[in-house]
């Protein structure tokens, strides 16, 4: 071999090691601050103090199999050679938690990480299992509140959310793909997005901090470690993180939880009125010189709402204090008010502002509901509610809910779900319990009509 060759491989060999050498004892060394003494930033210091806070949630359950009643018939079994199907599946879901009562052990998560769960396990940072207990389930907010019994556990403190604004950093803490407690920064990237077919109730705060899978229920803490949201959810086509995800605000959280440790519920009041959105040409027709508000559309005879004057036209622009943009913010507004508060409101009306209060009261006969044994034998297992005022579907379509489905019932052989809405009775249309009830009037068959999704189907019941 050439020894010119040999030697210039091997120079450029010992600079390559040198080069290494050097980079890496040059990262090794970097300083805690800079040539002036200030120490350089880092979300360590705050972490540390946070992370305690967030838990991993894995549970179990057994779901109820619905399958054609006609293959549980023994005799069909055999005589078709149809072999048994399985009544029931096992069900594991993986997610995450916030302690936000470290004295009572109250920890805030979503309703879809702990749905139909048997058995509920946390699992703390560091390392330690115990079993929760279910205080209660909000599924129109996704929100779950459950409870463990331990010592020494650490709280995260509460933010404020109505202070936030776009731009401001935050941190997203969960436990993605069940990794383990993983953390991911970003900024806030919008505030308030609803409409998004995600949950009944819908006030978003959008991040860009990573959120997967796993993530669900999870800390969005600010850089003082103050949580400000929940985690809930991501605008995927793929199922991973593209940059856009969504947090249920804490404020919003933090009031259901409330509800839900004191009723097990949310108990939603009623004000007795509708809205749309003000669209230009909504605008041009009343004359309004700009275009945010909601239009009240109409307004139940001897309601909340009627009582305090509210009219259909008035365009409300204003909640408690707080600017109304568009009729979905309105809605979201009035679904966490409680019976017996005080609403102040402030209208646009023949181009003036009004001032208008009224008081939140009971729901009516429009959130009766009924368990659907009383009714007919096929409907045995469910529980049936009408299209409450406050419902997007109040308006679009009439007819009866079916709230849930008992898991095994005649209703689920039957194959009836939660949220279909029956739209008629042996051929009458129905708009409410009472008509449900005068339609079946004991008879032993029953044919009825359901709305499910976008489409429609047509029942027989004997």
């Amino acid at each position: 071999m050439n020894k010119g060759f040999t030697q210039r491989i091997t120079l450029r060999l010992l600079n390559f090691i040198f080069i290494g050498i050097l980079s890496t004892s040059t990262f090794a060394s970097l300083p805690a601050a800079d040539s002036q003494g200030t120490p350089l930033p880092s979300l360590a210091p705050m972490l540390k103090r946070v992370t305690p806070a967030v838990v991993n949630i894995a549970t179990s359950g057994t779901v109820r199999i619905q399958g054609n009643p006609l293959f549980n018939d023994p005799f069909f079994r055999h005589f078709f050679d149809v072999p048994s199907q399985p009544r029931e599946r096992k069900t594991q879901s993986l997610g995450s938690g916030v302690i936000v009562d470290a004295n009572k052990g109250y920890i805030i998560t979503n309703n879809h990480v702990i749905d139909k769960a048997d058995v509920i396990k946390v699992t703390l940072s560091n390392g330690e299992t115990y079993d929760a207990k279910l205080i209660g389930t909000d599924p129109d907010s996704d929100v779950a509140v459950i409870q463990i019994k331990a010592d020494n556990l650490t709280a995260v403190p509460l933010g404020n959310s109505e202070k936030l604004n776009v731009g401001d950093f935050a941190v997203a803490i969960g436990n993605p793909f069940g990794l383990g407690q993983t953390v991911t920064s970003g900024i806030i990237s919008a505030m308030e997005r609803s409409g998004l077919g995600i949950e009944g109730y819908e006030n978003f705060i959008q991040t860009d901090a990573s959120i997967n899978p796993g993530n669900s229920g999870g800390a969005l803490v600010d850089l003082r470690g103050q949580l400000i949201g929940i985690n809930t959810a991501i605008f995927s086509k793929s199922g991973g993180n593209i940059g856009i995800g969504f947090a249920i605000p804490v404020n919003m959280a933090y009031d259901i939880m409330q509800q839900l440790i004191e009723h097990g519920e949310v108990k939603r009041g009623r004000l007795g009125a509708q809205a749309q959105d003000l669209t230009p040409e909504l605008a041009q027709a009343f004359n309004i010189p700009f275009r945010r508000g909601a239009v009240v559309s109409h307004v139940d005879k001897n309601s909340p709402a009627d009582k305090a004057g509210l009219k259909p036209g008035d365009v409300v622009i204003e909640l408690n204090g707080k600017a109304v943009r568009n009729a979905d913010m309105l809605r979201n507004a009035m679904g966490l008010l409680r019976i017996g508060q005080s609403v102040q409101m402030k209208i646009l009306r023949d181009k003036k502002v009004v001032a208008l209060t009224a008081t939140v009261a009971e729901p009516d006969m429009s959130s009766e509901s009924i368990a659907g044994k009383n009714l007919h034998l096929h409907l045995s297992g469910t529980e049936l509610q009408n299209i409450q005022p406050d419902s997007k579907l109040y308006g679009r379509i009439e007819g009866v809910i079916i709230s849930s489905v008992e898991p095994g019932s005649p209703a689920a052989q039957t194959g009836l779900r939660r949220g279909d809405i029956i739209t008629s009775a042996n051929r009458k249309n129905i708009r409410n319990i009472t008509e449900l009830q005068a339609a079946i009037n004991n008879n032993k068959s029953l044919l009825i009509n359901i709305r499910r999704g976008n489409g429609s189907l047509f029942l027989f019941l004997q």
